[in-house]
């Protein structure tokens, strides 16, 4: 699986906001976030348990109560009197956003790996009572999205007092991971968007980016009617958006691979299987820069790009050809924009002007480093070509034939054979004489 980070900032706005809406970060991050939330151990314990397992799952059936329903009263019955200091009001402070999110399932589970001691700064706080560290995984699934629950990591730390095991804290220690959602970095702004094709999105953010929510959602039901006119209507239809206001809220939903200043948005999700085209936990995160540096027709394309990879996820083994995949997404992102050609692609532009039209396609290692810009340009520039004298409907064709892992130079002459009737070196060199033709008349 190729690496995925974000590629330095361009020099143009313009160029900045085509490096938000690609993405490894859209294709590859899923990958990444499946790896980094859901560890080897991530599945409930099944099979015979013992009493300690059982009076702790007990704790954590409370626990997921009482922050869904905001019960104050039990959390602080939970909450140990010697848990780290401000344990209980962030506790506090989640359960009380939680509620502003509608959901069809929140709980914790108690994992298969065993305990581990506390950290030796915590079993002094708490003398010689009996203490562990878990991880446990919050399973949870926002209502009319989600048709199965996403499972994030949590550690926690419990102790055995004479009435039962209490909380002390959910801080990660060395090796250990918490996962943080946004109702932990605040209060929300939670946005429904009831779409006329019967499907529901949602748009979560904060108060201080209510405006960024507002525009993302009246954008959504556009969005989706683009992608459903290219890709078609074998998709959700919907998707959950978080609007994030912190590098360090941003990592936590992404990874540490995009630190939020040099992108826009990041598709995420967690399991996927291409074999049942399915993919749980899909989200869309705005980074904290996204608000100023967007303008109405940037976030447009971006939110259609990452719709894009929300659509086609199920449908994308990794290690499929970059250029197909950000090629077709970008391709659906600038749909419709009133623009020439080197404003879209002015990396490409002045690299033909200089250079000549490419002779070969894009290699997915070009996307990752000096030269990202110019070869996530080249990619939307192929797919537009290919949407141009073949039509959109054989572009996706052609998307969903490549999308399906590593192919080799053969196995790719028969795959455009098929569908479009030429060989790579022919489509290529076709290529070539399109963008030489969009620049003479961006030209004129």
């Amino acid at each position: 699986m190729p690496d995925s980070s974000p590629s330095p900032p361009p020099r143009a706005p313009r160029g900045w906001e085509r490096f938000a809406v690609v993405g490894l970060a859209a294709v590859v991050a899923a990958v990444a976030l499946l790896v980094l939330f859901i560890p080897d151990d991530a599945s409930p314990r099944s099979g015979p348990v013992d009493r300690t397992s059982e009076e702790i799952q007990t704790l954590l059936d409370t626990w997921a109560a009482a922050v869904r329903a905001a019960d104050a009263d039990t959390l602080r019955t939970l909450v140990d009197d010697r848990a780290r200091p401000g344990f209980l009001d962030a506790e506090l402070r989640r359960a009380a956003a939680v509620t502003q999110v509608p959901l069809s399932d929140w709980g914790y589970e108690l994992g298969n790996a065993e305990p581990d001691p506390v950290p030796a700064d915590v079993a002094a706080r708490l003398g010689d009572a009996r203490a562990q560290t878990h991880t446990v995984y919050l399973r949870y699934a926002i209502e009319g999205i989600d048709a199965e629950p996403t499972r994030k990591p949590v550690t926690i730390v419990v102790v055995r007092r004479d009435d039962g095991w209490r909380l002390v804290d959910d801080e990660p220690g060395p090796g250990r991971v918490t996962w943080r959602g946004p109702w932990d970095f605040g209060p929300l702004v939670v946005e429904p968007v009831t779409q006329r094709s019967g499907g529901r999105s949602l748009v979560i953010g904060h108060p201080e980016q209510e405006g960024l929510v507002d525009a993302i959602a009246r954008e959504m039901e556009p969005a989706v009617g683009t992608v459903d006119r290219i890709w078609g209507t074998d998709w959700s239809r919907r998707a959950v958006v978080l609007v994030t206001s912190s590098h360090d809220e941003f990592t936590h939903q992404v990874g540490d691979r995009h630190n939020g200043a040099g992108i826009a948005a990041v598709a995420v999700s967690d399991a996927v299987d291409p074999r049942a085209g399915s993919a749980t936990g899909q989200r869309i995160v705005f980074s904290p820069a996204a608000a100023d540096r967007l303008d109405a027709e940037g976030l447009r394309t971006v939110l259609r790009h990452e719709l894009t990879h929300i659509a086609a996820r199920a449908h994308t083994v990794d290690g499929s050809p970059l250029w197909m995949l950000e090629g077709y997404a970008d391709y659906i992102g600038y749909l419709g924009a009133d623009e020439e050609f080197d404003a879209t692609a002015p990396t490409l532009t002045a690299a033909v002007t200089r250079n000549g039209t490419p002779d070969a396609l894009p290699e997915d290692a070009e996307f990752t480093d000096e030269r990202s810009l110019l070869a996530y340009e080249t990619a939307w520039s192929l797919a537009a070509y290919t949407a141009d004298d073949y039509g959109p409907a054989r572009l996706t064709e052609l998307y969903r034939r490549l999308a399906r892992g590593p192919i080799d130079g053969a196995e790719l002459d028969a795959v455009l054979t098929d569908v479009l009737g030429t060989d790579t070196g022919t489509f290529v060199a076709a290529w070539g004489n399109w963008v030489d033709d969009r620049l003479a008349a961006s030209a004129r």
